[in-house]
């Protein structure tokens, strides 16, 4: 479970994304199309997928990613 602290910045990624990216392919997101610090301590990346239907979020736990996906299953 996430449980940022203090100052936490979000940023959203503004074009939708192929969801079979994993943690590596959103991390080099982050830091080529979106020009920001995958490893930020206190910041959140959001991903939408193609079909507005699934949002990924990255963020960075000072040894690794954590990725947490949700998808909209009623459709």
């Amino acid at each position: 479970m996430m449980r940022p602290s203090g100052d936490l910045k979000v940023y959203l990624h503004r074009e939708p994304i192929d969801m079979r990216r994993g943690r590596n392919g959103l991390a080099a997101l982050v830091r080529e199309g979106m020009q920001e610090d995958p490893f930020a301590a206190q910041a959140l990346y959001v991903f939408i997928g193609r079909r507005y239907d699934a949002l990924k979020i990255l963020s960075w736990d000072r040894q690794r990613f954590r990725r947490v996906v949700e998808e909209d299953r009623e459709r």
